[in-house]
């Protein structure tokens, strides 16, 4: 029998107390991010409804836009907002800036609008300068200090990070951030949030890794629904069912090298691209849904799952993306992650609740599609968008002005000079282009005037170069 004296028994009844709050107030029910970067797009209460319905606990937007806090004001919906990425560096220097910035950005809204996180930067490693990298820190603090300063408590300052920080990632317990950025920039930022109580807010999609090695990592497995592929760790002997927590993991064992072995994780983006190109795999609306839907149902499971590094911890989560955004850049798939069109109808059923078992959602669609491996053939790059004539114009010249005699074939007299059309000859020059530079990084894209098809373009004598996969 333990025999504990009243002396100790209070304090640890109070920190036993504290605890059982502070998790009470931590929700597993998932959040959604909303982007904007589409020109079709439902209005900001008009998504808040749509948000809603989704049965969403919570909603990341990747600025502070007025029209969406104020559709926010008077719902249930926690709001995390952000500081963009272009200001970090003046805030770190300018307590002031820092200040204007609250007052012009959280107190209008506050508290009819839940805002309880605000992020500083968006991946600021992975897409701004080394200057950035080093203000990102000292942003934060003043920001929080402002928010301090106007007596705002409740909202979490943090910045969300992808999985690129790390250096060494498996086995999970091999994690270590990148030796460029973990004394300078790392291990500062873990200092904060841990005096501050914050979280490690972590961009996660397993569907990156799974695409880049889909013979050595099985789409089960990525996917949350493997019956038994297993991985253990030889290091620490835990054992991984699947992708995700193995990510995680790595996170964590990474911010133990650096002597923070505690800060709490937040799910800052995860999901599955529901379309994308020809030579892009495993995007599809199947692979989209079993995805989602199991990793809601893992990180809304009652008790909490965790992950094997951690079991138990809730990992609370914003699932990426509300819509699909038709104005992003890049490969197809940074189009297509959406939950909803931007009609606002389901791209399939999802309930971010976690209280729809998986049996109750409706069938998907059959047969499954063929893309979860990679595609063999020849692929061209043409114009998919006729509506912006000058756009296309503009875009012809770009890519003839790139390369090595890409265009030659259409300058006049030559094979593909005729009929002279605009979407012939862009068509061509697209496809030129594409053929010449994909190796070193070139899309076809063309600000979304270009497409990837299967279907030869090439007609008489003139013969569009292609891609072979």
């Amino acid at each position: 029998m333990l025999v504990v004296k009243m002396g100790l028994l209070l304090p640890l009844f109070t920190v036993f107390l504290f605890f059982s709050f502070s998790s009470a107030e931590l929700s597993s029910k998932a959040g959604v991010n909303y982007g904007q970067l589409g020109n079709n797009l439902p209005t900001p209460a008009e998504s808040v409804k749509l948000i809603q319905s989704l049965k969403a606990e919570r909603v990341k937007i990747y600025d502070a836009n007025p029209k969406i806090l104020h559709a926010l004001g008077n719902t249930d919906l926690q709001v995390s907002i952000m500081v963009p990425n272009e200001i970090i560096s003046n805030i770190s220097s300018n307590q002031s800036l820092a200040d204007s910035w609250v007052k012009s950005n959280v107190i209008p809204f506050y508290p009819q609008t839940k805002i309880r996180y605000l992020l500083v930067g968006n991946e600021v490693i992975s897409s701004t300068t080394k200057e950035t990298w080093y203000n990102l820190v000292p942003a934060m603090r003043k920001i929080k200090k402002s928010l301090k300063d106007c007596e705002l408590r409740k909202i979490k300052v943090g910045t969300s990070m992808a999985m690129d920080v790390l250096q060494s990632s498996f086995p999970p317990s091999n994690g270590t951030f990148r030796s460029d950025i973990a004394i300078p920039v790392i291990k500062p930022m873990l200092q904060f949030l841990n005096r501050t109580k914050s979280f490690y807010f972590v961009d996660v999609y397993t569907y990156f890794p799974w695409s880049m090695d889909p013979l050595n990592i099985h789409l089960d497995y990525a996917l949350l629904q493997s019956r038994n592929v297993t991985y253990t760790d030889p290091v620490s002997n835990l054992t991984y069912t699947n992708l995700f927590d193995q990510m995680i993991d790595a996170v964590i064992f990474a911010m133990k090298r650096l002597g923070y072995p505690d800060i709490r994780i937040w799910i800052a983006e995860t999901g599955w691209p529901n379309g994308g190109d020809i030579d892009q795999i495993g995007c599809n609306i199947y692979n989209a849904a079993t995805y989602n839907r199991n990793i809601v149902k893992k990180l809304t499971a009652k008790p909490p799952i965790g992950t094997p590094a951690r079991p138990g911890s809730i990992l609370p989560s914003f699932i990426f993306a509300l819509y699909n955004e038709n104005q992003k850049p890049g490969p197809g798939t940074e189009r297509h992650f959406g939950l909803l069109y931007p009609t606002g109808a389901e791209v399939y059923g999802i309930d971010l609740s976690g209280e729809t078992p998986l049996s109750e959602y409706p069938p998907l669609p059959k047969p499954k599609p063929k893309n979860d491996k990679p595609y063999k053939g020849k692929i061209w790059c043409v114009v998919a968008n006729v509506a912006n004539k000058t756009a296309i114009a503009s875009a012809l010249s770009y890519a003839c002005s790139q390369g090595n005699k890409t265009c030659d074939p259409i300058q006049p007299g030559k094979e593909c000079s005729k009929p002279d059309s605009l979407i012939r000859h862009a068509s061509y020059a697209f496809s030129s282009y594409w053929a010449q530079f994909r190796a070193v990084g070139g899309t076809c894209y063309f600000n979304g005037l270009a497409r990837q098809t299967a279907k030869d373009p090439s007609y008489g004598h003139c013969k569009f170069p292609s891609v072979t996969l």
